[in-house]
């Protein structure tokens, strides 16, 4: 198990793909979330283990582009947990990731989302612009979707 957050009701294994770098397995402990790199994020968002979501606002997805497999939907959204639950076919327990640009807003929406009923959320702490726990997406060089 990943985290101690008796609200994660699920042990999140995704078959062993699921690999914790020492400074995000800090960051998850400090914060009771599981949390994964962008290199982790990008690979399991490819090969559809994860639903990849940035959650940051459309002037921040003009101006970077998203992570490659990341969907994008701004968190401001009145509808935001509703539209979340239709793309996850209303299936609360499938793992999502979320990243925003250095990691407050996700660890916020997260939490946010498992009182609502989610029970496999994962923090991307580095976020796509580098944080305290990393560089980030963006100076990893991972794959960018511009558009």
């Amino acid at each position: 198990m990943l985290t101690k957050n008796p609200q994660l009701t699920r042990r999140l294994f995704l078959g062993g793909a699921l690999a914790l770098s020492a400074s995000s397995s800090a960051w998850a402990q400090a914060n009771g979330l599981p949390a994964i790199d962008p290199p982790t994020a990008y690979k399991l968002a490819q090969s559809g283990q994860i639903t990849l979501l940035d959650i940051r606002r459309p002037d921040e997805w003009r101006k970077t582009g998203s992570g490659q497999g990341a969907h994008r939907l701004d968190l401001r959204r009145k509808d935001f947990v509703a539209v979340l639950d239709q793309m996850l076919g209303g299936d609360r327990s499938k793992p999502v990731a979320l990243i925003c640009a250095h990691g407050m807003r996700s660890n916020r929406t997260s939490q946010r989302l498992i009182k609502a009923g989610f029970t496999n959320i994962i923090d991307v702490p580095e976020g796509m612009l580098g944080s305290r726990v990393g560089p980030g997406w963006i100076k990893r060089k991972l794959p960018l979707n511009k558009s």
